[in-house]
């Protein structure tokens, strides 16, 4: 009797691009990309600092969607939050100065989420539509509170506050002298990369500062420390960790808490650094922005901060020149056609072509085109994070338990 032995198939693992190597490949690209579509503003000091500015309230919004999704509940309440801190931080920086003005958006965006915990986990309703009750809820709560208070108050109004100070800005020493010979030499690559981290180093704000500083604490904290083990398998499975005495209910009022403190804090950060006063759907959608970096970034504080520099950038680019976002075809035409090869080279033909489908108009639109439409270039922050997440669908792994509703009472 003879025995035939069928090898089974091996499967190979697919590589994929690190997601530090798509933001070196954009990095690299901008210089040429500037030159060719005669764009310079793509590489200013100006685009630089201001991508700073509009970078942090996706962030902190992108953080404090983190906090509450790994532990397991969804907060598409973010915009709401961001709008009470605005409001909360304007009040109390109204008479406390900016530095109590975070304070004051940390307080009111900690309250909102607590309030959010207590509609999910108390009274058990349903998480996506709690949060879309806690954003419809800021927008009229807003309104009523600026009709009794700043619209009382010289320069103020029903849908604006008088004129707040701002934070302090902070200059990195030896910048401005080390860097600005580089910046005026003119030299490819080197002069961009120079009036870049000008950009990036002078008339810092502080709330910049701390915004930054809280992804290696979000990442120590959430992996090097009990309380971020017990986030983290309260997120993943909590009816296991009820078993080995952590209380799921405990952690998703305290993640909802830190989600809504960090949110927050951006609306606050919105009034008193990046502009100088509140007003009336400034947000702008910016927390659900922020929820899309959670995603983007594949619930890591890392990849948060890369999405968020990647939409901070291009919500900065379309309010400086409407010809810099034409620029942004050519980019994504180099983008989509450098993800073509790599998927075509890994032997993924059918998912190479797609690329290949679009990148082509896309290249042909930024030669032959008209440039890109004024209505697009007002909506080009939401159509990157579209396309973003689409790209980014295949890699995604969330927490098993987002979303649902634990109760001790059905295991």
């Amino acid at each position: 009797m003879t025995t035939t032995l069928h090898a089974s198939p091996v499967r190979t693992k697919s590589r994929r691009v690190p997601r530090w190597v798509w933001v070196v490949l954009i990095a690299m690209s901008m210089p040429l990309i500037a030159v060719w579509a005669e764009t310079p503003d793509l590489t200013s000091e100006g685009l630089a600092s201001a991508t700073l500015r509009f970078t942090v309230p996706i962030l902190l919004a992108g953080l404090g969607g983190l906090w509450a999704e790994r532990g397991g509940t969804l907060n598409i309440g973010l915009d709401g939050m961001m709008i009470i801190g605005s409001w909360t931080g304007a009040w109390v920086g109204l008479s406390y100065g900016p530095w109590a003005a975070l304070l004051g958006g940390v307080i009111g965006g900690t309250l909102s989420g607590l309030f959010q915990g207590l509609l999910t986990q108390t009274f058990g309703i349903d998480q996506a539509i709690s949060g879309i009750v806690i954003n419809m809820m800021a927008i009229g709560i807003v309104r009523f509170l600026s009709s009794v208070t700043f619209a009382n108050e010289p320069g103020g109004s029903i849908s604006q506050s008088p004129t707040l100070e701002q934070l302090p800005l902070l200059t990195f020493p030896g910048a401005e002298q080390v860097l600005e010979p580089l910046s005026s030499a003119g030299i490819l690559f080197l002069s961009d990369a120079a009036n870049i981290t000008l950009g990036l180093l002078t008339n810092v704000s502080y709330g910049t500062l701390i915004a930054f500083s809280l992804v290696p604490l979000t990442w120590w904290i959430l992996t090097r420390t009990r309380f971020g083990l017990r986030v983290r398998a309260t997120g993943e499975n909590p009816a296991a960790a009820d078993s080995l005495g952590v209380s799921p209910y405990r952690i998703h009022y305290i993640t909802q808490a830190i989600s809504g403190g960090l949110a927050g804090l951006g609306g606050a950060y919105m009034v008193v650094a990046a502009s100088s006063l509140y007003r009336e759907g400034q947000i702008g959608g910016r927390g659900f922005i922020g929820l899309a970096t959670v995603i983007f970034g594949n619930w890591h504080p890392g990849g948060v901060l890369t999405g968020s520099l990647l939409f901070g950038f291009t919500d900065a680019l379309r309010t400086r020149q409407e010809a810099s976002v034409g620029a942004l075809l050519l980019l994504g035409a180099v983008l989509l056609l450098a993800r073509f090869i790599w998927l075509f080279a890994a032997g993924r033909h059918r998912e190479s072509f797609w690329y290949l489908a679009f990148g082509v108009p896309v290249l042909l639109w930024f030669f032959y085109g008209d440039g890109v439409p004024t209505e697009l270039v007002s909506i080009a922050p939401y159509l990157v994070t579209l396309l973003v997440l689409l790209g980014a669908h295949r890699t995604l792994r969330p927490p098993a338990s987002v979303g649902i509703t634990y109760r001790r009472s059905e295991e």
